[in-house]
């Protein structure tokens, strides 16, 4: 069993806590969070230690989960690996790339695991193309969310985006050549609204838009490749897979023969939904590392990726 306490009480941080309990891999030790309202509330709802010192909490465990704001990750990622604690931080890893590199540093020289919570990579709608042979050459990404004063410490790209960055550089599996971007502070002293192109040295192109202004929610992501249409819609956890194999005479209700103005090369579109199988995508993250702590296998998304 994995001895865990918890840095941050706050919206996120009370998700993990309760998460965590239900964790058998996990003894749950304490938190600490310095907002006294905070505290009491998690203190009272989880039945959980408060401790009064981020240093005490980090003696009393194997490993650390940071759900702190952003601006805190690197000096509280710090302290839990100097100390050669295990640590799950919350994306982003840090508030800066020279801070994350020292952060992977220190978790590479502790020898410990380390895990960024990218928690869409366990979003249901996201694993059900798991066992599908996914090589976009174009890809398009849509995050828009009501405006939220949660998160504006950082930009949009760092409070939303980076999941759809994350995404995309998992699943393209080759070097970022060219990235071409802009963003405009609307509300906050932070862009809240962005937009960047990343290109690839395959050719692939991955189109992203984060807004956290706008008047509806999406989370969506648009995959094209060779013969294939893929869309994962993170928000609503449906998947949709649009094929385009050599047309067959059989009757098939989900399957539209096409014109290709080529008679001897009839072509068919088949759609599919895989099955969605639901899973609760921040406590299957969490259940991950512990996993990856005892069995000394390497976290799913790594502190390389964050």
């Amino acid at each position: 069993m994995v001895r865990i306490g918890v840095l941050g009480a706050g919206h996120l941080g009370k998700i993990h806590l309760k998460l965590l309990k239900e964790i058998p891999d996990f003894e749950v030790v304490g938190f600490f969070d310095p907002d006294a309202k905070n505290a009491a509330y998690a203190e009272a709802t989880f039945n959980i230690p408060r401790f009064n010192s981020i240093h005490k909490l980090i003696d009393a465990c194997d490993a650390v989960d940071i759900v702190t704001p952003t601006i805190s990750h690197y000096d509280c990622g710090r302290a839990a690996l100097k100390k050669a604690k295990h640590i799950f931080v919350e994306k982003p890893l840090a508030n800066t790339v020279h801070e994350a590199k020292y952060l992977m540093a220190l978790a590479h020289e502790a020898n410990v695991k380390a895990q960024v919570g990218h928690v869409e990579r366990f979003n249901p709608a996201f694993l059900a193309i798991k066992d599908i042979d996914v090589q976009p050459m174009f890809i398009e990404s849509h995050r828009l969310s009501t405006f939220n004063p949660r998160g504006t410490d950082v930009s949009v790209v760092l409070d939303l985006m980076i999941h759809d960055i994350d995404i995309v550089l998992h699943l393209v599996h080759s070097n970022v050549k060219k990235v071409s971007a802009s963003g405009v502070k609307v509300i906050s002293n932070q862009p809240d609204i962005a937009n960047a192109r990343l290109e690839f040295d395959n050719g692939c192109v991955a189109n992203l838009t984060a807004s956290r202004i706008s008047m509806k929610k999406m989370r969506k992501m648009r995959l094209f490749q060779r013969d294939a249409y893929i869309s994962v819609d993170f928000g609503e956890n449906m998947t949709e897979i649009l094929t385009l194999s050599d047309a067959k005479n059989d009757e098939d209700a989900f399957t539209i023969d096409i014109n290709t103005g080529d008679s001897s090369k009839k072509k068919a579109v088949r759609m599919s939904k895989p099955e969605i199988i639901p899973v609760n995508a921040i406590k299957m993250e969490l259940a991950l590392f512990a996993k990856a702590i005892i069995n000394d296998t390497e976290t799913p998304v790594t502190i390389e990726d964050g």
